[in-house]
């Protein structure tokens, strides 16, 4: 006996009526189930009494800011975030990213667009119960040469530890220290320093990065990968201002400098 597919429930945070009214319509249409917060407390509430699958969450709220609202939701689930914020808003859009969304799209937007980046967000690994899958990095789609690393790599990926200088990566665990204190990283900043320290002194273009570590399915721009980036270089280097382990290449992509590295296998 078949049974019929869970239908996905969408917490919708959102007081513009024009966008309120289209949405809950159009993503209807779509098979999604729309529970609508029009102010930043309303949302933590419904988010509370709800379990969304996944938040639309408008930076603008009422009463608390989304990116409040994203903030506080981060602290207790992973549950997959798109942020909505005003096209010249750019700012809006880092600040969001840094606090733990995990895509934007900015007004006016498409609903083809809209849907497709909700469904690639909750391809990349959403579970029922609000918490996303901790797979390795090596569940993405291609990635040209870091893939090909990665692969003859074998159970070394899965397995060990690399250092180079004041930073250490244990794969096994997935931790990192630096300096002998460890650093707690988010999951895909996590992925995109495995991926990088795992090609070290190989330039990785742009595309692989967000291949490897977003999957191939995804639907932003790279402002993502450069939030990341910068987020990384905050808590492994020296002086994030003047970085000399993850060095940009311009017009390319970045390269992780380490000399000196060394693979500690299990």
């Amino acid at each position: 006996m078949t049974t019929e597919p869970r239908q996905l429930n969408v917490l919708l945070a959102e007081d513009e009526e024009s966008f309120v009214d289209a949405l809950v319509v159009g993503l209807g249409r779509e098979g999604f189930q729309v529970t609508v917060a029009r102010d930043g407390n309303e949302a933590l509430r419904l988010f509370d009494e709800t379990a969304p699958d996944l938040v639309l969450l408008d930076v603008m709220l009422p009463k608390m800011s989304g990116i409040d609202v994203c903030r506080a939701i981060r602290s207790r689930s992973n549950v997959p975030i798109i942020m909505v914020t005003a096209k010249a808003a750019e700012i809006d859009i880092v600040v969001g990213l840094e606090v733990g969304a995990d895509d934007y799209v900015a007004k006016p937007y498409r609903l083809r667009e809209l849907v497709a980046r909700m469904r690639a967000v909750l391809r990349r690994g959403a579970t029922g119960d609000g918490r996303r899958d901790d797979a390795g990095i090596g569940s993405g789609g291609g990635g040209g040469a870091a893939a090909g690393t990665a692969e003859r790599r074998g159970s070394q990926r899965d397995e060990g530890s690399w250092e180079a200088g004041d930073v250490r990566v244990d794969l096994d665990t997935r931790r990192v220290f630096v300096r002998g204190d460890e650093v707690r990283l988010r999951r895909k900043e996590f992925e995109l320093l495995a991926l990088m320290v795992e090609n070290a002194g190989r330039v990785l273009t742009r595309d692989v990065l967000i291949d490897r570590v977003w999957g191939s399915d995804y639907f932003g721009d790279t402002k993502t990968l450069d939030v990341h980036v910068k987020r990384l270089r905050s808590r492994i280097e020296a002086d994030p201002s003047r970085p000399v382990l993850i060095t940009t290449v311009r017009g390319v992509g970045y390269r992780f400098d380490a000399p000196d590295a060394a693979w500690h296998g299990r």
